[in-house]
Parts: structure tokens; C-alpha cells; sequence
């Protein structure tokens, strides 16, 4: 059962794939009954949804604001769905939670922990994702909250909490570097590192960086696992870069975290995110807070 209108669903198909002859194809409808339902709605709003490309249908200014009040509402429409279920047959409840690798294992854990001890019948679902993926989600409906790392604002999320989460060099506690109370980015590349794969936050401002600076590193080791990098400085072989507070304690043994003085650094937040305008239940409130203050405590 759907509780969106046809048109809505219509015209979030073709938004999703540029084509009325697509969508129609993936909702088993004729094109023509796609094409009327939009022009429909256009005339009922009075101004166009659909700017039309030989390539495809593109949306407009209005049409992407109606697009993110059509997943809103599906996703309000199921949420309503699975609450009148649960309430009928006693089934558990159920959050769902995408987020980046480097706060999954410490803050969010932590929240998790709070929610499944304080709250009971609830089933916790974490997607551990890259952070454009966990945005992506929300953004979707698929996720509840999303905790991910972000270089700035984000278009069509609300941003429930924000901190600063500069990555810092990390080292063994033997380590040259270990003794200093920040170093600087050309210092940084004067030793091996082990950095994430292209694509993560941290690793993305590490290269814009060394472009500003016009500085090259020696980059030893590449891997999306934390635990992988860290354990590379912990053992002494060279440096990597993380957020001290994405790192668990019990991760935090025999390494150091020394700042690095450089301004795009400083750029990178934490974040927990979350749809606009949806209606958040009380279990994800009480998550949003859990999790709110397991970033801001040190």
C-alpha cells in the first residue's frame, strides 16, 4: 500500500530517471498516462516542473522543491504505515542509521548503545557508508539520520548538530613527532603516510592541501579501514591522518594526535543529518540527542 498519489509517483519516477518512456517502463504504465499526470500537475501549480532536453527531462527550480516534498511524504506515508503495523501486531520498531566508517565505530556506537538500553522493542539498522552515500541516503528517505563527515553546508539536508573534526596527524608515542603540540603540512610530508582512498573527507582536503602548497607526499599505504591505517602508525612505520574524536578510546592506545597547521583542515565538520521537514519520532529525537553529545564530548 502507498499512500502517495499517483501523480506524485509519477512525476518522482521521471524526476529520478529523466525519461517519461523509463519511468513508465519501470512502473508497468503507459507513457502517455505519465505524460498527462505531469502536465497535470504543472497546470495545477502553474509554472513547469520539467525544463525538456532532447537528452531528458530536467527539473526545475519548483520541481526540485516538489521533489523533496514527494520523498517527504512517501517516507512520512511508510513510516505512518510500519507505525500502524507495529502497533497492531507488537513488532519492533525500527531505526535506520547511515554512517561514515570513522564515527560508526565510536559516537554512533555509543548512541546506539544509549538507544537500545534506554528504549525497548526497537531495532537499530547501520549502514556504515561513505559520507556522500550516507547524505545521499537521507536525502532518499532510506536513512533516518545520517552521521557523516561534511566540507560545508549540504543542499537538502537539515543539520541537526555540527562539529569541527580537523583530521590530526597520528603517530606512536616513539614517534619524532610525538612531543609536538601541532606541526605543519610540510613537515607532515616529510615522513611515510597512510592515508584513505580517494573519496573520504579528510583524504580529499589532504590533496587540496598539498596542490595549494605545491608539496608531494610519500604515500605508503592506501586503505578505506581505519583500523588498517591506524594500526600503520601505531607499530611505528610512519604517520596517517584522522579525527581524534572519530577514533574509540580503546583505539586511541599507543598513538598520539598532533594538530596540522593548516587552514583547509579546518574546514571539515561532523555532522548529523537528517530530511527536511520530516516528522522525527521520538526514538530518532531521542538518537539525535544521544548522538549530539557523544560528538561534543571530547
Amino acid at each position: 500500500m502507498r499512500l502517495l498519489p499517483t501523480s506524485l509517483i509519477y512525476f518522482k519516477e521521471v524526476a529520478g530517471t529523466g525519461s517519461i518512456t523509463e519511468a513508465a517502463s519501470n512502473l508497468h504504465v503507459s507513457a502517455s498516462a505519465i505524460s498527462r499526470q505531469i502536465s497535470k500537475l504543472e497546470s495545477s501549480v502553474s509554472v513547469p516542473l520539467f525544463a525538456r532536453h532532447p537528452r531528458g527531462m530536467v527539473l526545475t527550480e519548483a520541481g526540485r522543491l516538489l521533489l523533496a516534498h514527494a520523498r517527504r511524504s512517501e517516507v512520512e506515508g511508510d513510516a505512518l504505515l510500519e507505525e500502524l503495523r507495529d502497533s497492531a501486531t507488537g513488532r519492533k520498531r525500527v531505526i535506520k542509521i547511515a554512517s561514515a566508517e570513522g564515527l560508526a565505530s565510536g559516537r554512533v556506537a555509543g548512541a546506539m548503545a544509549h538507544i537500545s538500553t534506554n528504549y525497548r522493542d526497537v531495532v537499530i539498522k547501520l549502514a556504515v557508508v561513505p559520507s556522500a552515500e550516507a547524505t545521499r541516503q537521507v536525502i532518499d528517505g532510506r536513512a533516518d539520520v545520517g552521521a557523516v563527515f561534511s566540507l560545508g553546508p549540504e543542499r537538502d539536508v537539515t543539520v541537526e548538530f555540527s562539529v569541527p573534526a580537523p583530521p590530526h596527524a597520528a603517530v606512536t608515542e616513539s614517534h619524532p613527532l610525538a612531543g609536538r603540540s601541532s606541526i605543519s603540512l610540510e613537515e607532515l610530508c616529510q615522513h611515510k603516510l597512510a592515508l584513505a582512498g580517494r573519496g573520504i573527507t579528510q583524504r580529499e582536503l589532504f590533496d587540496i592541501a598539498l596542490q595549494r602548497e605545491g608539496l608531494t607526499a610519500e604515500i605508503v599505504l592506501e586503505a578505506d579501514p581505519l583500523a588498517s591505517v591506524l594500526e600503520f602508525a601505531r607499530i611505528g612505520a610512519g604517520v596517517t591522518l584522522a579525527s581524534r574524536f572519530a577514533v574509540p578510546a580503546d583505539a586511541r592506545s599507543g598513538l598520539v594526535f598532533i594538530p596540522v597547521d593548516h587552514a583547509v583542515f579546518d574546514q571539515r565538520e561532523g555532522q548529523i543529518q537528517t530530511m527536511p521537514g520530516r516528522r522525527k519520532s521520538a526514538l530518532v529525537s531521542a538518537f539525535i540527542t544521544a548522538l549530539s553529545e557523544a560528538l561534543a564530548a571530547d
